[in-house]
């Protein structure tokens, strides 16, 4: 074979090698070049400028005063407090159901997996209106605000919790549990000692995306809020003026939480199995 060939192969090979990591970086920096974009946008000096995203200058008066808009921290705070409490109550219904659907046998379980992802699948202005409807049948036509914001983030969330809760749960290896009655362990203290830590990180990962999907949405809470203002309702009701600049300051700040919380705990899951 000539020196072509084997240089021609050699590149092939490499390139055969190196595919998906390639792939894998393209995906990467199209899925982190907006959030680059945010964190750049948070130091943006755009003087009362209507078009937000030509880069003025740099300056930290975004991050010293992150409530200059009026009502924004209000907005914020709110719509942490509804992602925290729609999380918590979803988190702990959707991992009983997540047991219950896995671990026992009973009539009409076939129909509630099926059920469970029509939420995740049906568009959110169906679920939305569909909320609205009901409250409005209920008597809470008049009196949409917090309560009906919590009830509807908590109805979408659910589902995703118990796919995500499910999914660990199915792939608990049933030995380990029996291994510990074996050993004499009661009921109570094998779920506490080993099946709750092993499913700990898939209920974990679903609080996680219970607050991000409760945080972030838009059509479902508009459509339930009544004159209640969560963050991106007011994202969307300045953008008609121009999007002040702290707005990426947050949205910089809620990604670097993340990152941080996934980081920790694959940290602690290392330091774990090390």
């Amino acid at each position: 074979m000539s020196h072509q060939g084997n240089v021609l192969q050699r590149s092939g090979r490499w390139v055969a090698d190196h595919v998906v990591l390639g792939l894998g970086v393209l995906v990467l920096v199209y899925m982190f070049v907006p959030i680059a974009v945010v964190m750049l946008m948070s130091f943006n000096d755009n003087s009362g400028s209507r078009n937000v995203y030509a880069f003025q200058g740099f300056t930290l008066d975004n991050w010293s005063n992150m409530c200059g808009p009026d009502g924004m921290c209000e907005a914020v705070l709110r719509s942490i407090g509804i992602g925290l409490a729609a999380t918590l109550v979803a988190t702990i219904i959707g991992t009983l159901a997540s047991f219950a659907l896995v671990r026992h046998d009973f009539h009409g379980r076939a129909a509630m997996n099926t059920i469970i992802f029509l939420p995740m699948a049906s568009p959110e202005i169906v679920m939305g209106s569909s909320l609205l409807a009901l409250f409005v049948a209920g008597g809470f036509g008049g009196k949409l605000g917090l309560v009906t914001i919590l009830i509807a983030h908590v109805m979408f969330c659910l589902s995703f919790v118990i796919v995500t809760v499910k999914a660990r749960l199915a792939g608990l290896d049933a030995n380990l549990e029996q291994a510990a009655m074996d050993l004499y362990a009661s009921e109570s203290t094998t779920f506490w000692r080993i099946t709750f830590p092993l499913v700990f990180p898939g209920i974990a990962a679903a609080a996680l995306l219970s607050f991000s999907l409760s945080f972030d949405d838009f059509i479902i809470t508009n459509l339930n809020a009544g004159q209640t203002v969560t963050f991106p309702m007011y994202v969307w009701g300045v953008s008609q003026r121009g999007v002040p600049m702290q707005v990426n300051v947050i949205g910089t700040i809620m990604f670097l939480v993340s990152l941080l919380i996934v980081v920790g705990n694959m940290l602690a899951t290392r330091r774990k199995t090390a």
